[in-house]
């Protein structure tokens, strides 16, 4: 008899779970009562929170003993607060975020690129381990609730210093090579320190800028890392700088594009257009007339106060120190 399970939140990520957990024998039901198990996967914090804790959420409708399962990059407290609900509720709650390994790669969510960190009680875990084996090629416990989430952030904080430094250096070098011509036409760009680094440059360099992996969920995962030092009353400079720097490339419409595209911020306004991206609108969105990265004015967005724009419903946009 086939088992069900309920999905809310990101499609890519929904199709991805359905394929996958088909082969355990689920079927995918929209009724969450009658779900064994239930998955989310969400790009805004306030979907999240939405998701299980409204009137008509996943925490009303479960039923009890339903096995709870968070892939969405969030923070400890609100790990911690999930599963101190689902406690209480009846429900088990594991928190398992998912790590994409190459997030150049047009099909990440292949599950040899795929991590899953696992979080929560030895039974709960036990329960989840089939249908996170399933999903991602490699599950890596941490221990209690909240941990996962905090290796999440971590692994977050570090990725995105690797990527923004790499298309920094990459733009340093290709800028320098047009404009001193003694360099030449045969020199090569810059090398990469880090495999991740290597990966968005080998993007960049064949002009690959879209996948299933994409920069609004980059920003996610970094809002999330943020929100979490937030919660303990921390700054961290590089990462909010790196949050502008991504929150200027979904204003002028690359939410959608893979992370390499975060290239295109440092290129010519004629190569954005070609991929969709228009700067106008960062006109409209921060009051200036911007042509390319060198007019953006970070002087107006410094402060500790990653609240994203209007019309991006990441973490970030509920996230202010």
């Amino acid at each position: 008899m086939a088992k069900a399970f309920a999905y809310v939140g990101n499609e890519t990520v929904g199709s991805m779970v359905e394929e996958r957990l088909g082969a355990l024998g689920y079927v995918r039901t929209g009724d969450v009562g009658s779900a064994s198990a239930v998955l989310s996967y969400c790009t805004s914090q306030t979907a999240l929170e939405d998701a299980y804790f409204d009137e008509d959420g996943l925490v009303q409708a479960a039923r009890k003993g339903t096995l709870l399962i968070d892939l969405s990059p969030s923070t400890p407290s609100f790990a911690r607060e999930l599963n101190a609900v689902a406690v209480v509720s009846d429900l088990v709650s594991v928190e398992a975020p998912l790590v994409v390994v190459d997030i150049a790669r047009a099909d990440a969510f292949d599950r040899g690129n795929l991590v899953c960190l696992a979080a929560g009680d030895e039974d709960a875990l036990e329960s989840a381990r089939p249908v996170l084996e399933a999903l991602a090629g490699e599950v890596q416990d941490t221990g209690g609730s909240g941990s996962a989430q905090l290796a999440r952030a971590a692994y977050t904080l570090q990725a995105t210093a690797q990527v923004a430094s790499a298309v920094e250096a990459d733009a340093l070098y290709r800028a320098v090579r047009r404009s001193a011509s003694a360099f030449g036409q045969d020199v090569e760009r810059v090398g990469a320190a880090t495999p991740t680094a290597e990966r968005v440059l080998d993007a960049v360099k064949g002009g690959r800028f879209d996948g299933d992996y994409t920069v609004e969920m980059f920003m996610a995962e970094l809002s999330a890392a943020l929100t979490a030092a937030d919660d303990v009353d921390l700054i961290l400079p590089q990462a909010e700088a790196c949050l502008h720097l991504l929150e200027l490339l979904a204003v002028i419409g690359g939410s959608d594009k893979a992370p390499s595209a975060l290239a295109l911020v440092y290129g010519e306004e004629a190569v954005c257009a070609e991929q969709g991206l228009d700067w106008t609108r960062a006109e409209e969105a921060y009051g200036e007339a911007d042509e390319g990265f060198d007019d953006y004015d970070f002087d107006e967005h410094d402060g500790h106060d990653h609240g994203g724009y209007s019309d991006y419903p990441g973490y970030g946009a509920y996230s202010v120190n």
